[in-house]
């Protein structure tokens, strides 16, 4: 989300309240008027009671009226604040990194030769990983906003799907997971679609099925074709997702486990561009996953 988008918001917010808070002050003025009308003519009590009933009645009518846009404007400051701290407590991390192993260069640590190369390959490493939490926000704003356009092309998702294989491979052997496409076909698989970002989505789903892989797992890519589209999954014998995480896995910063999750090295971004890729395709993904055993994303593909 851009300085701009969250400058919308807050003006948005303001302005609405503002109104809120104008209407308010309009009727009780109004109220006051009226009491202050109906003592000096000395009007009976019943009276009185009708003027505040009708205020009353007004009051409770354009509260009817606004609570949709009430509570859409509750919802953007909630958003708002959601956004902003988690953006604040990603980057918060790395930044504090940078800032100890700076210190303690500039304690000394610079010249002791044991520590001052390590260090600063160390801030580098947290200057990367703020480097990525940017460029994968940046992805998203533009994705949500439509300025990222699909060039779309046909090509053959088997080799596609290899090419990713291999890049992961070496990740993978690290945790001892096999990685594998279980086509066995030489045939090629058309696709139509944005060659860049359906790769840029694979990888996303390959480095999340290894990241939270168990040791000697497997992560196995499947390609079933159905006529008009094709369907692509992701399967893994990881850690797995808790049933009441599913709904919400796409969401930008949502971990099912928020201290592992950091520990592995993820952004919290990688599904939600996932799943604005192929939304940018006209096309869907959805996610079974059981708790301990593993879990499985699809998505499908325009066929080429």
């Amino acid at each position: 989300m851009t300085s701009t988008t969250l400058l919308t918001i807050i003006i948005t917010v303001i302005v609405g309240y503002t109104a809120i808070q104008l209407f308010v002050f309009k009727k009780l003025r109004k109220l006051a008027k009226h009491i202050k009308s109906l003592r000096t003519v000395q009007k009976s009590s019943s009276q009185e009671l009708s003027a505040l009933s009708e205020l009353e009645l007004q009051i409770n009518e354009w509260s009817e009226e606004r609570k949709e846009e009430i509570e859409q404007l509750k919802k953007l400051e909630n958003y708002r604040k959601e956004y902003l701290g988690n953006v604040s407590h990603e980057l918060k991390t790395p930044i504090f990194n940078i800032q100890g192993y700076v210190a303690t260069l500039l304690d000394g640590g610079l010249e002791d030769k044991t520590i001052n190369r390590s260090y600063l390959e160390r801030a580098m490493k947290s200057v990367d990983r703020m480097i990525l939490i940017l460029e994968d926000l940046q992805a998203i704003t533009q994705l949500e906003k439509g300025e990222l356009e699909m060039e779309e092309e046909r090509f053959d998702i088997l080799t596609l799907i290899h090419d990713v294989i291999d890049a992961q491979e070496m990740k993978a052997r690290e945790k001892k997971i096999m990685l594998s496409l279980s086509n066995d076909s030489s045939q090629p698989i058309f696709v139509w679609a944005d060659k860049f970002r359906i790769r840029q989505a694979l990888v996303n789903l390959v480095v999340n099925s290894v990241r939270y892989g168990k040791e000697n797992g497997k992560t196995t890519i499947k390609i079933s074709d159905t006529g008009e589209k094709v369907i692509v999954e992701v399967a893994d014998t990881g850690i797995g997702i808790a049933k009441e995480h599913l709904p919400r896995i796409f969401e930008r910063f949502y971990r099912a486990d928020k201290s592992r999750s950091r520990d592995q090295g993820g952004t919290g971004l990688g599904l939600s561009i996932v799943k604005h890729i192929l939304e940018a395709h006209g096309q869907t993904i959805s996610v079974i996953s059981t708790e301990g055993a593993g879990s499985v994303f699809s998505f499908t593909l325009k066929k080429g």
